[in-house]
């Protein structure tokens, strides 16, 4: 190689670094986040007679667009569906009652957590099951998951061979993939709606979900005959709680929802509007 040649290459070498370091150093700035949501997901959020959605993540996403100083458009997505499209490109997060888990984190990102009420079970009130153990009763999966275990090991024989609703992707169906299979039959359903539907016509037996959603599920009219039972479970592989949804390569917008959420959490905001819509503080601890 002649020395001519050795400095066109080092020159060419030299340039690309300078390049990579300049795109590098100009980072996407955010002005306009289109954000995916179920609308499906009451009391996180739904869809409105006239087409609008509402619910507990649409105020705070209003709050957290505002803090970021960025114009949001909102569009809805089936839940099972919502990480392949994320992925895809088809919008910049996800804000829909999602848990951020472990499994979850080997696809995509999250923010920091902005709601945690665990997964509990509903029932009728009139069944077999609406009298089951240590209702209301919280065990952690992630401080002692051994207490948790014991937990499901004595509710077990009064779900053998019971038909349970959940919706299809979620951590319920995760949960009771991991402990209960075998156990019961799992019927899976797109929208938590029509596991409350199957549950009501008594085609299914229990169905499991957010505590904060199965709350606001049993106090809506025609449901009056659903109730929670038995212990509700969180944390460890049910994951941190409900978070914002990010590609893994968007690290600056996730720090940007991480310095609004902490905002909402500091000034009280999460607290107002959880128990606006769920009756309850659901402020991350």
């Amino acid at each position: 190689m002649t020395i001519l040649s050795r400095a066109l290459l080092t020159a060419a070498a030299t340039a690309l670094v300078a390049t990579a370091g300049v795109a590098h150093a100009e980072e996407k700035k955010w002005t306009t986040v289109t954000i995916a949501t179920e609308g499906a997901f009451k009391p996180y959020n739904f869809t409105k007679p006239d087409g609008s959605l509402d619910g507990y993540e649409i105020e705070l996403t209003k709050y957290l667009c505002d803090h970021m100083k960025v114009e949001c458009k909102i569009v809805v997505q089936n839940f099972d569906g919502m990480i392949p499209a994320l992925n895809a490109g088809k919008f910049d997060a996800i804000i829909s009652g999602m848990s951020a888990t472990a499994k979850r984190e080997e696809v995509i990102a999250f923010s920091n957590s902005y709601g945690s009420t665990g997964q509990a079970f509903a029932t009728s009130k009139e069944g077999d099951l609406a009298n089951l153990p240590e209702k209301g009763q919280v065990f952690s999966l992630a401080s002692d998951e051994a207490g948790a275990a014991a937990e499901i090991e004595k509710i077990k024989p009064t779900l053998q061979g019971k038909i349970i609703g959940v919706q299809t992707a979620s951590t319920a169906a995760a949960f009771i993939d991991k402990y209960l299979k075998g156990v019961v039959e799992v019927r899976e359903y797109k929208t938590t709606e029509e596991h409350d539907l199957d549950l009501k016509a008594g085609r299914v037996d229990l169905v499991m979900a957010s505590m904060a959603y199965l709350t606001t599920a049993s106090a809506k009219p025609g449901n009056e005959d659903m109730t929670t039972t038995g212990p509700r479970f969180q944390g460890g592989f049910l994951g941190r709680g409900s978070s914002v949804g990010l590609r893994k390569s968007d690290t600056q917008l996730k720090e940007m929802f991480n310095d609004a959420i902490e905002a909402a959490k500091a000034d009280g905001t999460i607290k107002t509007l959880s128990e606006k819509w769920f009756g309850f503080d659901v402020t991350p601890k």
